[in-house]
């Protein structure tokens, strides 16, 4: 069993949920918010891959907090 990790594919991969996770709270609270802001919010309730890399990006910040994380914990090297 191969027990390297590749950081950049757990971050892309992380992201990817955080997004997913976004996305179903965004959702859930839209009808709370001011039309312009869900209107911004609908633009990005798509797949993580087909967002933008400037979008993305919001969720690598997220994903790299829990590499950190797991990192201070010694659970990735």
């Amino acid at each position: 069993m191969n027990t390297s990790i590749n950081v950049d594919d757990l971050i892309e991969a992380l992201a990817g949920i955080e997004h997913q996770q976004w996305a179903h709270w965004s959702k859930v609270v839209a009808p709370e918010v001011s039309d312009a802001t869900r209107q911004k919010w609908k633009r990005c309730w798509i797949d993580y891959s087909k967002l933008s890399d400037d979008v993305k990006e919001a969720d690598r910040v997220w994903a790299r907090q829990v590499v950190v994380l797991l990192r201070e914990r010694r659970l990735i090297p």
